[in-house]
């Protein structure tokens, strides 16, 4: 089903941001600290009661879908107060009628305390953490102010959610540092105990705006790209070698979004993330104040699509700017992706990241490409054992076995 001629047919998702890009941390590669500059008029920042009910109530009444779900965002969500998220949840059970909400948040982890995971124990929180690995890999890049260490403070932050029985999640940084150390880092997360797992790949470029930003927008081609990015090289060879740990030893118990991803694209099914979906689109944010953006990526003035005290929130987001802006992430392929034996896994990944120029010149090649290719060239032999095991309605885990058992080799793909 093309999900732009049937916009309808895929839940309409609206990322809150109740403190807009304000964070107790600097690290050193974040994209949205510096939308600050874009809100110099507001000295505060904060989303105020009146506006959530707003949101919350038009948000539960433009899905779809029986199942609701709430993504709170930042910046740091957690320097709103606890009772501002005690206040969503009222207006959630005012306003959803027989619909099931579901809430994830995603925090730095450093201000958690008792009474926040409290909180999400008692009203069934998903809480993703932000933690790029072993502390010598985070500390380098994710700090405060005056470069002073975060580690141990995110640490402490875990060891509550665990002490209260808060499921949990982690989102991983790559960058020019831990990707050369992919199985240190893969191992550290399973010594912590996380057993779903995001890789994101950093990629930006520096070039000084006007109104006090640094950072390339997608529509801009010039810049270098900044240091802590991590190459397509280092991805590619990051990616493969946590694979081939992952599919000998934790397919069905470790659950890592990108391979998780590619085996939901191996198959035919939807990946689950947009930046691996044919199309995006419906995937908006809103800012503090009510301004809604087509993509947390895209929070620039000319991909603002309105604000909700004017527009509603089917208008922005079903809108012709919006549905070209997730049409265009096929539409705007070089022919290179076009005819590539890989564009149904990878799609081109996500837009921001198209910078790079094809092998015969032609603009829009995803900065990563090489390192996708490298990837999926490595796990095609894997992906096609575990997409028959899928089709036959036998679990993909069994790879596992086949490889212990020396009946299958994963270079080849070869079955004995």
């Amino acid at each position: 089903m093309n999900d732009i001629a049937f916009p309808f047919s895929r839940p309409l998702y609206v990322m809150a941001k109740p403190v807009g890009p304000r964070c107790n941390l600097a690290c050193d590669y974040c994209y949205y600290l510096e939308k600050t500059n874009l809100y110099n008029g507001h000295s505060k920042q904060m989303m105020s009661e009146t506006l959530l009910e707003r949101f919350i109530q038009e948000y539960i009444a433009s899905q779809t879908m029986p199942v609701v779900s709430f993504t709170w965002h930042g910046g740091e969500p957690l320097l709103q107060s606890l009772r501002f998220y005690q206040k969503a949840v009222e207006l959630q059970k005012k306003y959803a009628g027989d619909r099931a909400v579901d809430n994830c948040i995603q925090t730095n982890g450093t201000l958690l305390t008792d009474e926040w995971c409290r909180f999400f124990r008692d009203n069934n929180w998903l809480v993703g953490i932000s933690i790029d690995g072993p502390q010598r890999f985070h500390d380098a890049y994710r700090h405060y102010g005056q470069n002073l260490p975060s580690f141990v403070k995110v640490m402490r932050g875990i060891e509550l959610l665990n002490k209260y029985n808060v499921e949990w999640n982690a989102m991983a940084v790559v960058n020019n540092l831990n990707a050369d150390h992919p199985l240190e880092f893969y191992r550290f997360f399973k010594n912590i105990g996380c057993h779903y797992l995001q890789f994101t790949p950093v990629v930006e470029r520096i070039l000084k705006q006007p109104d006090g930003r640094h950072l390339a927008s997608p529509l801009q081609e010039n810049g270098r790209v900044a240091e802590f990015s991590v190459t397509p090289q280092q991805w590619g060879d990051f990616l493969c070698a946590i694979f081939d740990e992952w599919v000998r030893n934790d397919v069905g118990r470790y659950f890592v979004q990108i391979f998780d991803s590619t085996l939901a694209n191996w198959v035919g099914e939807h990946p689950g993330v947009c930046s691996m979906a044919r199309t995006c689109g419906h995937a908006g944010v809103m800012e503090f104040n009510g301004d809604v953006y087509a993509c947390d990526h895209y929070v620039f003035p000319k991909f603002k699509l309105g604000n909700i005290y004017k527009n509603t929130l089917l208008e922005m987001m079903y809108g012709d700017f919006q549905q070209n802006f997730g049409a265009d992430k096929y539409n705007s392929l070089p022919q290179q992706c076009k005819k590539c034996k890989y564009l149904f896994a990878c799609n081109g990944e996500c837009p921001k990241n198209r910078f790079a120029t094809t092998d015969d010149g032609e603009p829009g090649l995803n900065y990563l490409c090489h390192g996708y290719y490298r990837f999926f060239e490595h796990v095609s032999p894997c992906m096609d054992y575990m997409k028959r095991e899928w089709m036959a309605k036998r679990a993909p885990a069994n790879i596992m076995n086949a490889i212990r058992n020396h009946e299958m080799d994963i270079s080849s793909g070869k079955i004995y």
